[in-house]
This record gives structure tokens, sequence and C-alpha cells, in this order.
């Protein structure tokens, strides 16, 4: 794979977290209507509970939870600050 090749990846793999929400569980639209929480906001707990117990999900999702979550360990979760920004901030996630 080249650097432009890379490039072009990455590029697109963040604009799909921009994108996601996290589908089902304790963070999804059942707790966070109407989408759920948008996966760049998940906690790194609960990413690292899927590393540790149960292994991500199939498919893109798991993909994508996989690279955040290792964002987040190697400190780099400001990397997602302009996603929350243009999004109307931070989610919430206690009440």
């Amino acid at each position: 794979m080249t650097d432009r090749e890379l490039a072009l990846r990455m590029a697109a793999d963040m604009k799909a977290i921009e994108k996601m929400s996290m589908p089902y569980g304790k963070f999804g639209p059942a707790s966070f209507p109407p989408r759920g929480v948008p996966i760049y906001d998940l906690p790194v707990e609960y990413l690292a509970w899927f590393a540790q117990k149960g292994g991500f999900p199939k498919g893109r999702l798991g993909e994508l939870l996989k690279i955040i979550h290792q964002m987040k360990v190697d400190g780099s979760d400001a990397a997602f600050d302009g996603m929350r920004k243009r999004n109307g901030g931070r989610t919430k996630l206690r009440q």
C-alpha cells in the first residue's frame, strides 16, 4: 500500500467514524435516543471491554471501534475534537 493509498484509507475511516453511532447495547439508541452515542465518544473502558472479553463486533463497526480504541489508548482522543465541534460537543454519558 502506498502512502497515498494509506492516507485515503485513513481519511475514509475518519469520515465513517464521524457518521456512525453505536447501534445497540448500553450506548445504543434505547439509552441515547434517537441514534445512540457517536462511536468516537464511547468511553475507552467500554472499548477495552470489547478488546479483552468478547472481541470487537464483526464488519465495519468492529473495524472502526478497533481504530478508535487504539487512538484513545495512544492518547489521540483530541483527534476527534473537530468531529465533536461539528456535531454539537461531547456526548454527555451521565445525567
